[in-house]
């Protein structure tokens, strides 16, 4: 797959933002950042039902420079605010929070996934006929609005939110938890990132963390290699969000509240008090509880229609993850057989991921 002008990242406010904070506010007192907003649903029509009071959350991470020191742009070498204008985004997350809320799944979609943009207008007001392109293309051409509208077509599932992360706001973050813990089973020189690591386990700080999720070039995997990293990138930041120096210490989790809140954009009806009920409800979520997947894929290297080195969804597995989703059911099955009736013992669950899923409570590391 193409790599792109952009870095990549992995929000890591999918859960952090939506819980932690939340909670740890009410603990803490007002904290003193603000949320901005956008109209990410403007003009939406004909949107798919709702099966459940589950909520779904659609986390982008958008490239703009906007926010960055001059020497944070020099050391991920990624050009100027005024070279690089406006923002593109080539990683995007469902976040699905169960109606229970008690579990959450976290599905990455590939920014090369093979999609109908619909017609739409350009920022002149210009109508453009709908056509098939790679999924980034529709925020590219048309903000959150195009992107959630492609979304629910293609999984007919309904997002009920948005939540856009910068840069400067995902480098902020990891440095008010302290730099987030990472390993590698291989040494790491990525010329695209200019990230360089033995492999082992590093710290990494907010700038070295944007170079390690956008990482690509180093062991052959391409973005499929990228997308396991940045799970895994999440993970440790959620055991981190979680653990007891953080939640413990009222000045570390409130530079993670105040972080948190100023590095995204949401949807305009998402509100500070949506997000403490949200959390009050999600106060016993456990990270074994957290799974992440990547949308399942029938081919690496589609091309029709013009559009060359895309991925393709499975046409059996994609849509029924998706139907899981919107009817709030487990994307894993356990199986219990029949014990025999000459035995005595508890006949023992057997576990069929076919999403083949990761828990936030795994550790590569350890």
């Amino acid at each position: 797959m193409k790599s792109a002008r952009s870095i990549k990242i992995w929000t890591i406010i999918s859960i952090g933002t939506l819980t932690i904070s939340a909670i740890s506010a009410l603990a803490f007192g007002t904290v003193s950042a603000s949320i901005n907003k956008i109209d990410a649903f403007a003009g939406l029509k004909d949107r798919p039902g709702k099966a459940s009071s589950a909520v779904n959350y659609l986390i982008v991470g958008s490239d703009t420079r906007e926010g960055l020191t001059k020497e944070e742009l020099a050391q991920l070498r990624v050009g100027s605010v005024k070279s690089a204008a406006g923002k593109r985004s080539d990683t995007m997350l469902l976040v699905h929070i169960s109606k229970a809320r008690d579990k959450a799944v976290i599905v990455s979609i590939p920014r090369d996934t093979y999609a109908l943009i619909p017609e739409h207008k350009n920022a002149q007001g210009k109508v453009i006929p709908a056509k098939h392109s790679k999924i980034n293309s529709a925020f590219n051409w048309g903000g959150a609005p195009l992107l959630i509208q492609v979304l629910e077509e293609m999984t007919d599932l309904k997002i009920d939110h948005y939540v856009e992360v910068n840069f400067a706001g995902f480098a902020d973050v990891v440095d008010a938890l302290g730099g987030i813990e990472v390993c590698t089973k291989k040494d790491i020189n990525d010329p695209k990132s200019h990230l360089v690591l033995e492999a082992g386990v590093h710290n990494l700080n907010g700038i070295e963390a944007l170079k390690y999720v956008r990482t690509r070039e180093f062991d052959g995997l391409g973005d499929l290699g990228r997308m396991q990293r940045q799970q895994q990138f999440i993970s440790s930041v959620l055991r981190k969000a979680t653990s007891a120096g953080v939640l413990l210490n009222p000045i570390t989790m409130v530079n993670f509240i105040n972080s948190s809140l100023s590095a995204v954009i949401t949807d305009s009806g998402l509100k500070s008090s949506d997000l403490i009920t949200l959390a009050k409800q999600m106060k016993s979520l456990s990270t074994s509880k957290v799974r992440t997947l990547t949308v399942p894929l029938s081919n690496l290297y589609y091309n029709a229609n013009g559009i060359t080195a895309s991925v393709l969804w499975d046409p059996v597995l994609a849509p029924e993850l998706w139907q899981r989703l919107k009817e709030d059911r487990a994307v894993i099955d356990e199986v219990t057989p029949s014990p025999s009736p000459s035995s005595t013992a508890t006949a023992q669950a057997t576990i069929i991921d076919k999403f083949k899923t990761k828990t936030a409570a795994d550790d590569p590391c350890k």
